[in-house]
């Protein structure tokens, strides 16, 4: 239902949906919680997809197992993206329901030779992964998780700051005393990227060493870790903000926490998926890494695993051929679920006001994303969104039509552009978010809950 007059939803709620809003988005701050890297949130897809009865596409091709309508499969591209289906009664060619997301979010990823030392305090150097306010990420507690891949094969997980007992990271800024210059610059300058690196140390491990320091990190290391210096160079490690996701607001009717976007969609998009029974067309969840530097790269959404495991799971069903993929590809339906700017009366010159999503709304469709004159966009069909709205009418689903904001201030973009060329219907929809791309981002209790119910409709009706 579309909020035209943008009205509260919490006194339309009966208990019933009052208590699964709350166990909805009491799962969804566990996960923000526990997943914060790519890796970490697959890993938990997965173990959550096993639970609900799916299984290794791998396992079934291994097998020589053939798929049958009501078969639950998922399939992982190097651990950092995920696809699950739960194969419908009608013939694949006919297309797919599919909803994407992405799983990758902003961060400080550590350098492949990173550990120094400089005047008797040890640093890690740091590249910044998206697009970042480079100040916001300054003296706040930050926890290092990661991976690091020895020469003899094996794989050590890293996780540091986040248990209570843990020590964290910084990134350290200058005193207000002698910022005078510092201040002079504009946004984009005040913390440049190369300073943007993570104070890591102070105890000197032998005495007048020129970098005992860094000695005694590594020794930290090697006897936690089991880790020299040089595997750094084999490593994906990261810094993110530490703590828990958490309920905001006297009333807690918000969630504030790190990596919302995309992780909000990502999520209810996890969790339509696994509560959805038996389907006509073959439903499908997408979570892609990536996109946050364009959806490059063997995990991005431009990668053709994606178009690789979809001709697996037609083999699987004996319908495979290259003709009949085309046409599967064609004929799907794709909500691209991302985040949208939500109104901030703090910013209010920022939107136009008839034209912006609001937090306690509802989900959100945005026809088109893209930058001043829609560049870099995919224009949804008008068609396509008559027929979105009339799902979501159905099944008592609150929604509204949005975009990022002011035409000439910038603009932004989700995988829909690259799932079009297929020649698919897809549109941009997901949930409206605070504070997006800082540490600490806001979303609203009602809008994931409303998102979920949106994308079980797209499933179930599309």
């Amino acid at each position: 239902m579309s909020e035209e007059k943008k009205d509260s939803l919490w006194s339309q709620y009966s208990d019933a949906e009052k208590q699964e809003l709350e166990a909805l988005n009491k799962g969804y701050r566990e996960f923000l919680t526990t997943c914060k890297t790519e890796r970490e949130s697959v890993k938990e897809a997965v173990k959550q997809a096993e639970a609900a009865g799916y299984r290794n596409l791998t396992d079934i091709i291994k097998n020589g197992e053939k798929l049958t309508a009501g078969a639950k499969v998922y399939a992982v591209n190097m651990e950092k993206a995920l696809v699950l289906f739960n194969i419908g009664t009608e013939p694949l060619e006919q297309g797919m329901n599919i909803l994407g997301a992405h799983i990758d979010t902003c961060r400080l990823d550590v350098k492949q030779n990173p550990l120094y030392e400089d005047g008797g305090l040890a640093y890690l150097d740091t590249h910044y992964y998206g697009g970042i306010k480079k100040y916001q990420w300054v003296t706040i507690p930050l926890a290092m998780h990661g991976v690091v891949a020895k020469k003899d094969g094996s794989v050590v997980e890293i996780c540091i700051g986040e248990d209570e007992s843990d020590p964290v990271f910084c990134v350290t800024d200058l005193l207000i005393h002698l910022s005078q210059e510092q201040m002079k610059k504009n946004a984009a300058k005040v913390i440049e990227g190369e300073s943007l690196d993570i104070l890591v140390g102070n105890y000197p491990l032998k005495k007048d060493d020129k970098e005992s320091v860094k000695d005694g990190v590594l020794q930290l290391i090697k006897d936690k870790y089991g880790l020299e210096e040089a595997d750094f160079q084999s490593a994906e490690l990261c810094l993110v903000p530490a703590g828990k996701a958490r309920e905001l607001g006297f009333d807690r009717s918000m969630t504030l926490a790190y990596g919302q976007d995309d992780r909000v969609c990502s999520y209810t998009s996890l969790r339509a998926m696994l509560d959805m029974k038996d389907v006509k067309r073959t439903a499908c969840c997408l979570l892609v890494d990536k996109e946050e530097i364009g959806s490059v790269g063997a995990t991005g959404m431009q990668s053709r695993f994606f178009e690789n495991t979809v001709a697996e799971v037609m083999n699987a069903c004996g319908a495979y051929s290259e003709l009949g993929l085309r046409r599967l590809l064609a004929n799907c339906k794709m909500l691209s679920s991302d985040v949208s700017s939500a109104y901030d009366a703090l910013y209010a010159g920022s939107y136009d006001k008839k034209n912006v999503a609001y937090l306690g709304k509802g989900m959100v469709f945005n026809k088109f994303t893209g930058a001043r004159g829609k560049s870099g966009s995919n224009d949804a069909n008008a068609e396509y969104l008559g027929e979105l709205r009339a799902m979501m009418d159905k099944h008592n689903v609150h929604y509204q039509l949005a975009e990022l904001g002011k035409v000439d201030l910038g603009g932004g973009g989700t995988i829909a552009y690259i799932m079009s060329l297929y020649g698919m219907q897809v549109i941009d929809s997901g949930v409206g978010v605070m504070s997006m791309h800082a540490p600490w981002e806001v979303t609203s209790k009602i809008d994931v809950y409303e998102v979920k119910k949106g994308y079980m409709a797209f499933l179930q009706e599309a």
